[in-house]
């Protein structure tokens, strides 16, 4: 939610600098205005008073994002704040609390779809839209560590036995982090195998010439 206040000579004087300050449009349904004061003229030209307008912008699609996750966090009893960073066209929500692994689930599953949820909460009815990334307590950043530690032992693993790894089944996102990882090791070549939910990486240790 947004809000602003403004004070102008007349009532609708303030009224459309308080819309224009909040970068909203007359009529939008999501836009409330709140006439405090009508101001006066005064007496002989003294006292004049302003006029006073608040406007009211609700359902701001971050704010309609942040409160989803807020009910979700009431669903499971769970006590977080939530955090909010933007960086051009990327908008990152990161949960900051107790134990959260029951909405990360088994190899962020769970954080994956809730994710996805946000972001079609987030990007519905908008022209600019913007790239959703949910993370709890920086899961992510330790999940990407992790992956790329496996990325490398699993490629020491084909070179030195001569055979191909096989990686457990993984989302799209955490395969990509693994061919990132190896697409410049000069021993190994990567490349995915299997249908979804089951597709997964294989290292593949380089033919010697």
């Amino acid at each position: 939610m947004k809000v602003a206040e403004e004070y102008a000579r007349t009532v609708e004087e303030a009224r459309t600098a308080a819309i224009r300050r909040l970068g909203a449009e007359e009529g939008d349904p999501n836009l409330e205005i709140e006439v405090i004061d009508e101001g006066s003229k005064g007496v002989f030209g003294w006292g004049n008073k302003f006029a006073r307008v608040r406007a009211v912008l609700k359902n701001d699609a971050e704010d309609v994002a942040e409160e989803v996750l807020n009910r979700i966090l009431s669903c499971f009893d769970l006590t977080g704040s939530i955090e909010k960073e933007q960086d051009g066209d990327v908008l990152r929500f990161n949960i900051i609390g107790g134990d959260m692994g029951l909405l990360i689930g088994k190899r962020g599953q769970t954080l994956d779809a809730l994710q996805f949820l946000l972001s079609l909460i987030y990007n519905k009815k908008r022209k600019d839209k913007a790239k959703i990334i949910l993370d709890i307590e920086g899961y992510r950043q330790r999940r990407e560590r992790s992956l790329k530690e496996l990325a490398a032992k699993s490629a020491d693993r084909a070179k030195y036995d001569r055979k191909n790894v096989v990686l457990e089944p993984m989302a799209p996102n955490e395969r990509r982090i693994i061919h990132l990882a190896l697409q410049n090791n000069p021993d190994v070549v990567t490349f995915s195998q299997g249908e979804e939910p089951m597709r997964h990486v294989v290292i593949s240790p380089k033919t010697q010439e």
